[in-house]
């Protein structure tokens, strides 16, 4: 580190004086207010209603005064109506402005498509050029709702880097995605031993792959012995030795002539070349802009080649003189000695000038990935962004060779995250665009511009980014177009665009979804129905729907259209929609659940179109629930978590930790429950929280392991995992080896070793709820070993804790020993008891035959249409019955809107039982774009190519 002082003469040079989620629900605006309410206005409800009017001071007039809402059990009389004005003072949600939003991402009408030229490309283009196309791979998966192909995609760019610039950025960007910078106690330049992130092994250049698998070498000793060595020989100097004298103002430094000369071509000329210094023995040195010191310190350098013991002025003169006598061996050793010096931010800001204007590339590169690490909270730092923003700043990060596209991407990306409105996130986009060279890396930046022109509503400009987009071959920015001629009152244009979209085009639902918003009546409900038809993930047509009916005084048709979204892709939105409908209901708990789980998955969530924070709608709902202690609240999250009803466990969890901020086991349960529901950004929030919250060492260790085991290093978190038991042999630090030890294929061996991990974590002390996962995962590893009676047992023991899920694991015991009855029955009672329940549909079709399984398959789809097995089965019973086409257009539909390894897998099969072997090899090269290490898809891709080639 530098010393302090030294910094105190820098800053007197005075060295730097130079140089979230659009919600879209409206309050409805129109028709007269009234005071009258009818019998169900009064009491505890009136409170919170005008607890609600006066925090908005609603003075807009409302129609529809004495509205009734039908549900399908109930209808609301005349005798217990309820004015709306009281109900809900925020008025209800207005179809009128609900809007789908445009993705900031690449996407592709032909998905497949795209997924098999990336692959191709990564497997064929030259070594040193891999990493680019993982970043295009990257920029692909960004899109798709699996985290981990991303991250695993960014490692495999990381691990081709070639250059220095290359390796910090992505090196930082790995870091970024585990949010380290929200972990307490952690610095940004802490190295986590691993090459692949170590901001040491990030400053190293050259092409070293397996380097990334090593543990990196930064915390080894340190250089104080050839310091040492560097001050005796600085101290053996005699001036007797000296040949030539550089005067410096009134002072000589003495030098070996030769020595100087090696330095540089300019100093060799010089010195050697013919010139008057040639002769002399004494030169003028004053005005080449190095002191006394500084010269002496060259003289040094020119005998050692080493600058251990100078200080940083001395070393940044010399950096100065090298420049300008072309010295690169000075140069060189000047760059990585002060890039060795760069630890924080303040020495980052310190020298980031200098090392521009001395075009000091390892110096630069140091700086920059403090700046990087210290991401995004450096985005807040004026004096840092003027280095980044401007046209004239990436220009001068060009000259040292550190202004890329990567960058830019990197950082438009946190900025976007962070505020997609502001001018720092236009800049930087607009620089991205500036180093956009490949087609794809145009298509991103000129539509991510566009996105961000209409979160601006400067839709002119928007138009002109997306237009700019689709011209480069974008053509999903063509809804981009569309959106910002409708917002600038052109709405046939944009209808006939679409028109035109869906025209030339194979259908996709966002294309519906798109051409839907400027329709109306049944032609828009048409499109949206062909929408969900096509991508059942698409949340506007759901929206749209339930918000229709709501107009339409079904209440209960409405909250029933949500539940099919929100039954397996939970967002904060559509349960603000959901609570919205709650409490026009007067089912205040209910409405309290949904705010609770949604501020879970968004803590700033502002409701009602951006009219209330979310905790506060809590504390209004509040009095108007029954009161629960933190013992009931236990109680209630057994109950809700053996009913498998993972929204509901979720906002007890809330409400828990409401009471208890600062417990940290609550926080490892929520993480659990948001993994369940597929909600990973806000699981890991909570495993951090989790982490910052712990009351002890073996606590930490542990949930920095499940950190670690959730962003894919298994093996860093079986180390801490390992650590934690070294301190205290815990429960959980147990069950998190075993779960990692059994994420691989199991040799009976490494089974018995996870079978001893399970039961040691069962005699150390915890709650029911993990205690019968234990006890599920226990039963599962019997099984793989065929000790069938011992895993029923486990499963017993589970459900006697109320571990609902085990049923399932039982019903699987029963169809191994041939008790096909039972094992159906089993799976029947999970259905009976589970909130959720698409996967037990799933379970008991593998029970019954052929025709019940349809039915149990189709239940499953109806539930949760992102389950893929259901789509295999019913494809093979097709292929069985030689209705190959059919098959075929089963897959694809899943496919076209859940592009999964197996999905691929089983359709590049049939094509090439077919003899399709084009189609083959296309579906083979997406599902190897997935994963390329998948065994079965290699062997039929190599197949079908030796066919092809025959």
């Amino acid at each position: 580190m530098m010393q302090h002082n030294i910094f105190t003469t820098m800053r007197s040079l005075k060295i730097m004086d130079g140089c979230k989620g659009t919600q879209v629900y409206a309050l409805n605006p129109s028709g007269p207010t009234t005071t009258s309410g009818a019998g169900a206005g009064g009491g505890v409800g009136d409170k919170l209603l005008h607890h609600l009017q006066d925090h908005l001071r609603v003075n807009s007039i409302r129609s529809k005064s004495n509205r009734t809402f039908q549900t399908p059990n109930q209808t609301l009389t005349p005798n217990n109506a309820v004015s709306e004005n009281l109900l809900l003072p925020y008025g209800l949600p207005s179809t009128d402005l609900l809007e789908p939003l445009i993705e900031p991402c690449l996407k592709s009408v032909d998905f497949v498509q795209t997924l098999a030229d990336v692959y191709r490309r990564i497997e064929n283009c030259p070594q040193f050029d891999k990493w680019k196309v993982f970043i295009e791979q990257c920029a692909v998966f960004r899109g798709l709702s699996d985290p981990k192909l991303f991250r695993k995609s960014l490692r495999s760019a990381r691990q081709h880097a070639v250059d220095v610039h290359t390796k910090i950025v992505l090196a930082t960007w790995l870091r970024f995605e585990r949010r380290e910078d929200e972990l307490i106690g952690y610095s940004a330049m802490d190295c986590c031993g691993r090459n692949i992130e170590c901001p040491k092994a990030s400053l190293v250049s050259g092409y070293n792959p397996e380097s990334v698998y090593e543990s990196c070498m930064c915390l080894t000793s340190s250089r104080a012995g050839d310091e040492s060595a560097a001050r005796d020989e600085e101290c053996s100097t005699s001036e007797e030795d000296g040949d030539v004298s550089f005067c410096i103002g009134d002072e000589e430094v003495r030098c070996v002539r030769y020595n100087i000369a090696s330095l540089s071509r300019p100093f060799s000329a010089m010195l050697y070349g013919g010139f008057l210094e040639t002769r002399r023995e004494k030169i003028n040195f004053s005005n080449n802009g190095i002191s006394a010191d500084g010269m002496r310190a060259a003289e040094i350098f020119s005998r050692t080649k080493r600058l251990g013991s100078f200080d940083v002025i001395i070393v940044l003169e010399l950096l100065s003189l090298a420049n300008k006598f072309c010295g690169d061996e000075l140069k060189s050793a000047c760059d990585a000695h002060l890039a060795s010096l760069v630890h924080d931010m303040e020495d980052a800001m310190l020298l980031f000038e200098y090392g521009l204007e001395e075009t000091a590339y390892l110096l630069v590169a140091a700086c920059l990935q403090v700046f990087l690490r210290e991401l995004p909270s450096s985005m807040h730092n004026p004096n840092m962004m003027r280095f980044f923003c401007s046209s004239e700043a990436r220009e001068r990060l060009a000259m040292v060779g550190h202004a890329s596209f990567v960058l830019y991407y990197f950082m438009s990306q946190i900025a976007m995250e962070e505020d997609m409105k502001s001018n720092t996130t236009v800049m930087l986009l607009e620089r991205l665009n500036e180093c956009a060279v490949e087609s794809w890396q145009k298509q991103l930046a000129f539509h991510q511009l566009g996105v961000v022109m209409l979160e601006r509503k400067e839709y002119k400009d928007a138009q002109h980014w997306f237009e700019a987009a689709a011209e480069a071959g974008h053509i999903y920015s063509l809804v981009g177009v569309a959106r910002a001629k409708y917002k600038r009152g052109h709405k046939y244009s944009a209808y006939k665009q679409m028109n035109s979209l869906i025209s030339d085009y194979a259908p996709v639902g966002w294309m519906y979804q798109e051409r839907a918003l400027y329709c109306i009546g049944k032609e828009k409900m048409m499109d949206l129905n062909t929408a969900t038809e096509l991508d059942p993930t698409l949340l506007y047509p759901y929206k749209y729907r339930a918000v229709s009916l709501l107009e339409e005084h079904m209440i209960g048709a409405a909250i029933s259209e949500i539940n099919k979204i929100i039954g397996f892709k939970v967002s904060p939105d559509c349960l603000e929609l959901r609570a919205w409908f709650l409490i026009a209901l007067e089912d205040y708990e209910g409405a309290l659940r949904d705010v609770r789980a949604l501020l879970t998955l968004d803590s700033n969530y502002m409701m009602f179109h951006g009219k209330m924070h979310g905790d506060h709608l809590v504390e209004l709902l509040r009095p108007l629930v029954p009161q629960l202690s933190q013992a009931d609240c236990w109680m209630q999250l057994y109950d809700r978590w053996s009913s498998v009803d993972d929204i509901g466990s979720l906002a007890v969890v809330h409400h828990m930790l409401a009471n208890d901020p600062g417990k940290s086991l609550l926080r490892f349960r929520q993480s659990l429950l948001l993994l369940r529901l597929n909600c990973q950004k806000a699981a890991m929030r909570s495993l951090r929280l989790a982490r910052n919250h712990s009351s002890s060492e073996h606590e930490r260790l542990v949930y920095e392991g499940w950190i670690l085991y959730d962003t894919g290093h298994r093996e860093e978190a079986l180390a801490k995992a390992e650590e934690s038991i070294s301190f205290q042999r815990s429960f959980e630090a147990f069950f998190l080896k075993a779960y990692a030890l059994a994420d691989s294929s199991l040799d009976p061996e490494s089974s018995t070793y996870v079978i001893e991990l399970l039961e040691e974590a069962l005699r150390c002390p915890s709650d029911g709820l993990r205690k019968g996962q234990a006890l599920n995962n226990l039963g599962s590893v019997y099984v793989d070993c065929d000790k069938l009676d011992l895993a029923a047992d486990c499963y017993m023991n589970a459900l006697n804790i109320k571990h609902t899920r085990a049923h399932q694991g039982l019903a699987r015991v029963y169809h191994l020993k041939n008790q096909r009855k039972a094992a159906y029955d089993e799976m029947t009672k999970l259905i009976e008891k589970a909130r959720n329940n698409a996967s037990a549909y799933e379970k008991r079709s593998e029970y019954c035959d052929r025709d019940m399984a349809k039915s149990d398959l189709t239940m499953a789809t109806q539930l949760d249409p992102l389950r893929t097995y259901p789509y295999r089965y019913r494809a093979a019973v097709l292929m069985d019955d030689h209705k190959e086409k059919e098959a075929i257009d089963e897959l694809s539909r899943a496919i076209a809107f859940k592009p999964d390894l197996q999905l691929l897998h089983l359709r590049a099969a049939f094509y090439e039982s077919m003899s399709d072997y084009i189609c083959t090899i296309r579906d083979c090269e997406a599902a190897l774009c997935l994963d390329s290490s998948h065994a079965d898809t290699l062997e039929l891709y190599n197949k079908a190519k030796e066919l092809v080639n025959e």
